[in-house]
């Protein structure tokens, strides 16, 4: 276990926490957890997670308060998990750079997909920073925090696929209906946000 990467978790609901942290440790994680802003930035100090997945509403430091500090001081990429899903609190995940924002609730099952192309999208930012010290012209942020790994996320889940196999499909659905993956990728995020909204805060 634990080979796939560190995550840390953090939720004030502890069942919510014990379920995603095991769901991960199943799916081949290392996991650290923590019910408050104050330990999870304790811990991201002491352990330098490669992701973090944060509730935002909490007592005492919001997830909002702990993702800033991540991207600040410890350049750690982040994910959102809430109950909330009102413009203003999507705003400032937009504002602060998050890697996917997931709306409870949610099973285990919809969460691991997001966090495999949340690592993808990490690995494609690391690739870009790498390709830009090489002399190279960096990408646009829009273009590094790209919704291509959000959206292979989705086909892995919605059809038990495999992360290449969720590629082909959306090359295919790209192809078939004539826009650039990227485009595909972004229609297709926001039509599942569109059927996420109703009832979901």
């Amino acid at each position: 276990m634990g080979g796939k990467g560190k995550i840390l978790v953090v939720d004030d609901d502890r069942l919510v926490l014990a379920t995603v942290a095991h769901g991960l440790a199943q799916a081949g994680y290392e996991v650290i957890d923590a019910d408050n802003g104050d330990d999870a930035i304790l811990l991201a100090r002491q352990h330098k997670p490669d992701l973090a997945l944060l509730d935002i509403r909490m007592e005492g430091k919001s997830g909002l308060d702990v993702a800033a500090y991540l991207r600040e001081y410890c350049q750690t990429p982040f994910m959102f998990l809430s109950a909330f899903s009102d413009e203003h609190t999507v705003e400032q995940v937009k504002a602060l750079g998050a890697i996917a924002y997931l709306v409870k609730p949610l099973d285990i099952g919809q969460i691991v997909p997001t966090v495999e192309a949340a690592f993808a999208t990490v690995a494609a930012r690391n690739a870009e920073l790498a390709a830009a010290g090489a002399g190279h012209q960096p990408a646009s942020n829009d273009e590094v925090a790209d919704v291509i790994p959000i959206a292979i996320g989705i086909l892995m889940h919605r059809y038990s696929l495999l992360r290449g196999d969720a590629l082909d499909r959306l090359h295919r659905l790209a192809l078939g209906e004539g826009h650039s993956l990227h485009a595909q990728a972004e229609r297709l995020v926001e039509a599942v946000e569109l059927l996420a909204l109703p009832g979901k805060a």
